[in-house]
């Protein structure tokens, strides 16, 4: 059963987004929330994803919060706009998924779903702008290039990590513990220069690695 929070300051929000998830069996709305309560819902439900609010002024605080936390949940920002600042503004702050408002809400589930086992979401018109705006200047030579500082088993982490598995699931795939993945990711970033699985994920298809 996958638990979620949701975060918004609107209290018809929250409960129409309720409801929109309340026909899946395997999806559990453990609590909802406005801003000011969230990082402290999210401590007593403990959840695998939160779907955040972002047109609230403190939403970057608040991703940060959330991870500051010691195992952190999963976050998708539901935003009514494709702005690349907003864009950038979520995924910065450390958000794994950024759909927009107008998706059909029978699309929510699958959203939960797949930010639940470690897939970065983001609607159709957002993910053309990160792609473009992250490949501006990257060429597929220097792709080639940084992919070429990893070791064999870390370009086998890579390959995984963007096809959409999470550190779990890339662990059992390779046999290795979730501590030694963890410490692959984090080589795998510091070598390629990024911060973020998107990122990584964006360079792997950029260098060929991926089907």
């Amino acid at each position: 059963m996958v638990r979620v929070v949701i975060v918004d300051n609107d209290p018809l929000i929250r409960a129409g987004v309720t409801h929109v998830l309340g026909g899946a069996e395997d999806i559990a709305v453990a609590a909802t929330a406005a801003v000011p309560d969230a990082v402290e819902t999210i401590q007593e439900h403990t959840p695998r994803v939160v779907l955040l609010d972002s047109c609230v002024a403190d939403a970057d605080a608040l991703s940060q919060g959330i991870g500051a936390l010691p195992d952190p949940p999963a976050v998708c920002v539901l935003s009514a706009f494709s702005d690349e600042r907003f864009i950038a503004t979520a995924l910065g702050a450390g958000a794994t998924g950024y759909v927009l408002k107008d998706t059909p809400p029978d699309r929510f589930a699958d959203v939960v779903r797949c930010m639940a086992q470690g897939w970065t979401m983001v609607s159709a018109p957002v993910s053309r702008k990160v792609v473009a705006r992250f490949l501006t200047g990257v060429s597929r030579s220097e792709g080639v290039s940084r992919v070429a500082r990893l070791t064999a088993r870390e370009r086998e982490v890579l390959v995984l990590l963007a096809c959409g598995l999470s550190n779990i699931d890339i662990g059992a795939r390779l046999h290795l513990s979730l501590g030694t993945v963890k410490d692959h990711i984090k080589a795998i970033f510091r070598k390629l220069g990024v911060e973020r699985r998107l990122q990584a994920a964006l360079l792997a298809e950029r260098a060929g690695l991926l089907p």
